[in-house]
């Protein structure tokens, strides 16, 4: 169970087995179930969570009610809310599960524990928290910048198994198009 993690956070530090042993007997095991709201808007964010199996989205309601998908997570890869864990503040966000998932969760209270008996861990967050503020930057930069088929393409390229597992409207979310105009960049793509 904790073999993916455990290369993931070892490929980004060096620890004896007695510390990831320590790792892996704080890490709580969670089975949850597809369309399972792990967050709502207003709740404060009390985990930090390794996909072991599954696909999950983060969004949030803009002023007009609509969707709008800020992140996909898949198997090795983390999900939270960021401000609302470290911050003890409401959330802004939703993170809802789109499959059946098995998860590894941390609680701030874990993770404080991991950071202080641990403290080569700190790197490990600290690569984290620049991994997602790099994505969140470039995200940002390709949506001003970019057109609709080249947003795809960066989609494509970041999430090559995620068009096979999510119904195109919440790709279309994601990049900030209608579904209709994501149909018309896919079909023009497989023209090419």
């Amino acid at each position: 169970m904790f073999e993916s993690i455990n290369t993931n956070v070892c490929k980004k530090n060096e620890f004896t087995s007695e510390e990831i042993e320590y790792f892996n007997t704080i890490l709580q095991y969670k089975e949850v179930p597809k369309k399972t709201l792990l967050l709502q808007e207003g709740d404060i964010c009390n985990f930090e969570a390794y996909i072991l199996k599954g696909c999950i989205r983060k969004y949030y309601i803009n002023e007009n009610g609509f969707e709008v998908i800020v992140q996909f997570a898949v198997e090795d890869w983390w999900i939270s809310d960021i401000a609302s864990f470290h911050e003890k503040k409401p959330s802004k966000l939703f993170i809802e599960t789109l499959e059946d998932c098995q998860l590894l969760i941390l609680t701030p209270e874990t993770k404080e524990m991991l950071l202080s008996t641990v403290p080569k861990f700190e790197r490990i967050f600290r690569l984290l928290i620049q991994r997602n503020l790099s994505a969140m930057q470039n995200r940002l930069i390709d949506t001003i910048a970019k057109s609709a088929q080249e947003k795809y393409l960066e989609f494509i390229k970041l999430y090559p198994t995620i068009p096979q597992r999510v119904a195109q409207h919440y790709i279309a979310s994601y990049l900030g198009i209608s579904a209709e105009f994501l149909s018309k960049v896919r079909t023009k793509l497989a023209k090419q």
